[in-house]
């Protein structure tokens, strides 16, 4: 089954609830776009702030992760956990972007 990956999906970890959902971007003008990127958002339910991952295309990256899918909610899961024990917020108050990539090279690594 197909689902709006902009639609948020539950995800629960530890006793806490999350929202979590993938978009693509390309930025640039319309005939001729510059970059695109994937971005992964999670926060808590009724909270204004988030955390945003950011897969952006470009140094020996594409746009658009295969080595792990950014849909699957063990993936998600994995990079949560992987970003707390990195110290990165899900902040309830504000939006913080960052370089995803670090934590899909080290769960992927994981996994080899």
């Amino acid at each position: 089954m197909t689902r709006s990956s902009r639609t948020p999906q539950r995800l629960h970890v530890g006793g806490e609830t999350y929202l979590w959902s993938v978009r693509h971007e390309h930025h640039g003008e319309e005939s001729h776009y510059e970059d695109c990127q994937d971005v992964l958002t999670v926060r808590r339910p009724g909270a204004l702030g988030r955390l945003e991952l950011v897969f952006a295309a470009g140094r020996g990256h594409d746009a658009e992760p295969d080595r792990l899918d950014l849909h699957d909610p063990g993936t998600v899961h994995a990079l949560l956990d992987e970003a707390r024990l990195r110290g990165i917020p899900v902040s309830a108050d504000s939006a913080e972007q960052f370089d995803g990539w670090p934590l899909l090279d080290t769960l992927a690594a994981r996994r080899s």
